[in-house]
Order: C-alpha cells, then structure tokens, then sequence
C-alpha cells in the first residue's frame, strides 16, 4: 500500500466514524520538501486511541499499541508507522517537561508544536483532502530557510528545553538559519538542558551528526554556549596557541572539517562519531617542546581510554564505544606506514589490528587529511594513496583480513599432546608471529609445519 492511499483510507474510515483527522508535523513539513518517509503522524478531533482501534479494524492490523497515558496510538502498516493522537494543549511546570495535557482542536494543538515548520495540518476527510492548515506561517518558513518557533520561543524553550537541541538538528539536517529572536531565546534558555536526560541529549547529538554537513550544528551549538552542556570535552579543543613562532591547527575546527569530509562519503553514524572523538585528547597531550613546536603524543591511546567515561556518561552503546576505540587508537597508523621502508609485517599486524574496519579506517585517515594549504593536502592524499594500495596488495597476498592461526587449539593440543592450559595460547600466539613477521604463509600446512619446528623447545622452556 503507497503513501496517497494510505491517507484517502484513513480519511474514508474518519468520515465513516464522523471525525476530523489530519496529517500533521514532519509529514506535512517533509512532504512540502519533497522528502519521503514511512512515518505519519495524525491529530484527531476526538479520541486518538479509540479512532487508531477503528484504523486497525479497517485495515486488518492486530499490531495497535495504545500509550493510555499520553492519549496516543500506534500501528504498522505496509512498512509505514503511524501514530494517532488526539487535539490537546499542554502546559509544562517549571524543572519538567512533562506536559499537563488536556483536550483541544486543530488549532491549539498546532500552537503547541516547537517549530512553525512542523506546526502544519493536512486535511484528510472528503471535504478537505490535501489542504494544508498553516496558521503560523510555516510553509513561508519552509521556502525562506527560517526555524522559528510558533509562539514566544523563550516560553517555548522554557517549557521544553530539549526544543532548543531540536532547533538546531533542523537547522543543520535542512541547512536553514534560525530565527534571530528564536536563536536569541535558545542561546538565553540554554542552562534548561540541565533538566534534560542525558539519553536524549544523545539522542539529538546523534541526528545532528545524520546531516549532510554536522559541522553545521556544532558552530551553532557553540555560538549559542551550549556545548558545555551537551559534549564539554569536545569544547575544550577550541583555541590555538603560539610560541616562539610556532602555532597547532584548532583542533575543534580541524575535527569538524574532518567529520564533514567524513559525512561526505558514508552515512554510517559508528564511523561520523569516531570521526569526531578521534582527537578528544589533544587538549590534554598539548605539549610545547622547544625548536620543535607543540605535540600530541599519545593522544591515539589516552583519546581511546578517555572514551570510556565519555560515552558511559553519555548512555552511548558499548558497540558504538569499541568501535570508536578501536578507529581512535589506530587513525595515526596508517599514514606512518607512508615510508618507502615499512615492512610487510608493519602492514600485516595493521590489517590484523583493524580487521573488518580497516575500510572505514582508512576513510577517517583520509578525512583527517586537512590543510589550508592545496598542494599539501593533494601531495598527502598521493602519500595516502599509495598507502591504501600496498594495504591491499598485502591483505590479497595473504589474507590477513580475519586473521587467526591456521591452527586452531584443539589441534595444537592434539599435535602438542598437552592439556587445556596456558601453553595453547602460548603456541597459538608463536604461530600468529611467525606469520606476521612474513616467517611462514598463512596457510594450515605451513603453520602446522611451523608447530612441528618450534614444540619441543616451547614445552622444554615451559617447563
């Protein structure tokens, strides 16, 4: 079932029912954009729930969930979610953004929404199918590129401050400018955040960094003094100093350029986060060494650790953590193997370190390539290249990818005729050396060989 039709059976079962139903929100707003979605909310002039059962009934769906307590229905259809509420005005009380809910029409319900672009109807039932209610201006707003809010935006962000992280992720996500009076209001309301959890904080982090160009919303985040409360650490990266002559790039700014270069050619939200985190320890590895200027060492390793506080307190998923972890400890590897004399074996352990994220390793390396300078970054993309190429030539040499010993414990324990024990692992790893450092192939005949060569004096120095 398509999108129209969808809309003209929901309409057909209001007016069967005798309610008014419209379409509402970001439907509406990304309909006028042209951008498709399988999400559809709906206001009812009545009973949201009551009518959702009616929707389900007509439409053969036994997957209605109703949410009593915020008066609102969900169901799936044809891989399209929708949700039913019914009219309501809120009001808020002072450190909750629990709404007091109570029964209202189109317009009070309209009132209540964060911005003038979601505050729009689309009419459902027969005498006003596809007409668009808009009585704050939003589809003005739409074709000026304006996020405004629809009533008094410091009560608006006052009552619910979360709408000052949603300002900006629309902002960023459709590339419009916010509103002076409204952006004014937001950066004044910021310290609301304070009573927001911090999962959806995150929450709205994340769709900031969904956008085409992220980079968008955290100049905004950082114009309005809210960084603090949404990623401290990462406002610490702001600044750079000189001495003696010598200055370091601003790592906030390089890091955004970085994000967006990444953004630029994948949509997976892992590798957009590492991509932001993956210098987080800079500000506290600066180091001014004299007649060599400012170093970051180990900024990799300590910006890894560091991600463990970080993303704990931020109620980030542990995949997403590991992950991270794992691209910020190795993004200074790759560049570092640029030199005519790197070994095979600098290669192999690389390929075994970064496994199945090598691919999304080397595009936050690449990323990480910016300059002011153009004949600077097109002669270290040029490095970067033949970088890339030799990683490949020697993971389709040897198949180092999912790299493991060709011989596996039981085996070694078969062949060695030892019992379960520390030793394995022992033997295990020998064979795994031997064939980093390009000693033997990486095939089971080779390594068992190997095994063979290397038992007697291994169990004699174990003992």
């Amino acid at each position: 079932m398509k999108e129209h039709e969808i809309l003209y059976k929901i309409g057909s079962i209001a007016d069967k029912a005798e309610v008014r139903v419209w379409a509402v929100g970001g439907f509406v707003r990304d309909k006028l954009l042209n951008i498709s979605g399988k999400d559809i909310d709906f206001v009812v002039e009545g009973d949201g729930p009551e009518f959702a059962r009616k929707v389900a009934e007509e439409m053969g769906c036994s997957n209605v969930v109703i949410f009593e307590k915020f008066h609102t229905a969900m169901l799936n259809v044809h891989k399209f979610q929708l949700e039913f509420v019914g009219a309501r005005s809120e009001s808020y009380e002072k450190n909750s953004r629990k709404p007091h809910v109570v029964s209202g029409d189109l317009n009070t319900d309209l009132e209540r929404r964060d911005f003038t672009i979601n505050a729009l109807a689309y009419g459902l039932n027969e005498d006003n199918f596809g007409k668009i209610v808009d009585p704050f201006y939003g589809k003005k707003d739409l074709q000026d590129k304006i996020v405004r809010t629809p009533l008094d935006p410091e009560i608006t962000f006052k009552d619910d401050p979360l709408r000052i992280l949603r300002a900006i992720r629309f902002a960023t996500r459709f590339e419009f400018q916010i509103e002076k009076r409204t952006f004014n209001a937001l950066k004044k309301m910021g310290h609301r955040l304070e009573i927001i959890s911090q999962e959806r904080i995150t929450t709205e982090l994340f769709h900031i960094l969904k956008a085409d160009n992220p980079s968008i919303g955290f100049y905004l985040m950082d114009d309005a003094d809210i960084l603090k409360y949404v990623f401290p650490e990462f406002l610490e990266m702001k600044g750079v100093e000189q001495r003696e002559g010598y200055h370091h790039k601003d790592a906030f700014e390089h890091t955004l350029k970085v994000v967006d270069n990444v953004a630029s050619v994948s949509d997976k939200i892992e590798l957009r986060f590492a991509a932001l985190v993956h210098d987080i320890a800079k500000p506290k590895t600066k180091e001014f060494v004299p007649g060599t200027g400012w170093t970051f060492h180990g900024h990799d390793e300590i910006g890894a650790r560091m991600l463990q506080h970080i993303c704990k307190r931020m109620r980030i998923p542990n995949a997403i953590l590991n992950y991270a972890q794992k691209l910020v400890r190795l993004h200074l590897r790759p560049i570092h193997l640029s030199d005519e004399n790197v070994t095979d074996s600098a290669i192999r352990r690389l390929l075994v370190q970064a496994g199945e994220d090598l691919d999304d390793l080397l595009i936050l390396c690449r990323a990480d390539i910016t300059s002011g300078n153009p004949d600077r970054v097109r002669q270290h993309l040029e490095n970067f290249d033949l970088v890339t190429q030799r990683l490949h030539e020697v993971e389709e040499k040897d198949k180092m990818r999912a790299f493991q010993s060709p011989v596996r414990g039981d085996e070694i324990m078969e062949v060695c005729r030892i019992e379960p024990g520390p030793m394995v692992g022992t033997l295990k790893k020998m064979i795994e050396e031997a064939i980093l450092d390009g000693e033997i192939a990486n095939d089971h005949d080779a390594a068992l060989d190997y095994l063979l060569s290397i038992k007697e004096d291994a169990l004699k120095n174990q003992n």
